[in-house]
């Protein structure tokens, strides 16, 4: 097939493990005779360095002609205090965008159990899918700042909470029929709209779901004493992105995981959960693992090609499996690989 991607390398670590992801979506190209195109553009930090705009029209347009995004991260502590941020850049694109739900899968790799900080016996088999509200909450609601107090509007409609659970409905239908909805009903209004909404959707046209309702601050403790009992976590936006940077605990690194973000059209917004780690910029030790894995989900989800998905996933495990490891799962053996070398290793398991 003929695909056009857009590349988003960015900030910090984000150019080196886009370029990983890049590696090995062109092999899988070659492999299957399809014909990828690649348009590189800025985003973040990177942007306003050189135009004054974390999302420059340029890449507006690149990502809306694209077939599928590929972001690396935005940020870092050399734009901490000005007055445009590159995560401005970020929230814009996923606006643009319409990706109004994040997928973000966490798997355990049996290889990598002892690279988590948890016990073996808690995280073995752990297979669970957090559906994050991606384009409304605090992240988006109207914000104020002067010397003597700020504010951040949290706010959701309707329409927003329904659209969000229904993808989630659909998902965990398709996998072990357990959801998890998350919220703070007990103190926040948007909770309380959240649950009603949520409860009446799952309700009606989710019956045959087995259904749990979960405190956000319960979830964050189950989701380490008990992780194994979730298959699909739906959330808000905040409460999303902190769950799931906990959730990398389980599978041992935050370098590890995927997301994709998804709206009602087949182009989506793939990206690792981690950072731009700008401490590491440029040393050649960032995991890769995590940009591939989004690599295998824009192949998935975007262009349609679930066999080219799952040889790139598997792949990643039989590396892993061989002992292949990058220093943040290394769990103190010594043998830490680079970027580079472990995404030598991954391409020479695709052959």
């Amino acid at each position: 097939m003929d695909a056009l991607i857009t590349l988003l390398p960015g900030d910090g670590i984000g150019p080196e493990v886009t370029a990983a992801a890049h590696r090995v979506l062109k092999r899988i190209a070659e492999r299957h005779g399809h014909a990828f195109t690649f348009d590189v553009h800025l985003i973040g930090g990177a942007a306003i360095d050189t135009t004054g705009d974390p999302l420059p029209p340029q890449t507006v347009a690149s990502c809306r002609d694209s077939d599928a995004v590929l972001l690396g991260a935005v940020g870092g502590p050399k734009w901490t205090g000005g007055a445009v941020r590159p995560e401005q850049g970020l929230l814009q694109l996923r606006a643009t965008l319409g990706v109004y739900a994040n997928l973000r899968p966490v798997r355990v790799i049996e290889e990598l159990v002892a690279a988590s900080p948890l016990k073996p016996e808690i995280i073995t088999g752990v297979d669970l899918l957090v559906v994050r509200e991606l384009t409304g909450g605090i992240y988006f609601g109207e914000k104020t700042r002067d010397d003597a107090s700020a504010s951040d509007v949290c706010a959701y409609n309707v329409t927003e909470i329904e659209r969000i659970v229904r993808v989630a409905g659909r998902l965990a239908s398709l996998r072990r029929k357990k959801l998890c909805s998350v919220d703070k009903a007990n103190v926040l209004e948007t909770s309380r709209l959240w649950r009603q909404v949520a409860d009446r959707i799952l309700a009606r046209e989710f019956p045959k779901l087995e259904v749990e309702t979960l405190l956000v601050d319960a979830a964050a403790m189950h989701l380490l004493s008990r992780p194994r009992d979730f298959d699909v976590i739906v959330t808000e936006n905040m409460f999303g992105d902190i769950l799931t940077d906990e959730a990398s605990m389980l599978a041992g690194s935050l370098g590890m995981l995927p997301s994709a973000s998804l709206g009602d059209s087949k182009r989506g917004l793939f990206e690792p959960i981690h950072g731009s780690a700008p401490d590491l910029a440029g040393r050649d030790i960032a995991n890769p693992c995590g940009a591939i894995a989004s690599a295998a989900m824009l192949l998935r989800h975007s262009l349609g090609l679930a066999t080219e998905a799952a040889e790139v996933e598997a792949a990643i495990a039989a590396a892993i499996a061989d002992g292949a490891r990058t220093a943040d799962i290394d769990a103190g053996r010594g043998k830490a690989l680079s970027t580079t070398a472990m995404t030598d290793r991954i391409l020479a398991k695709l052959s």
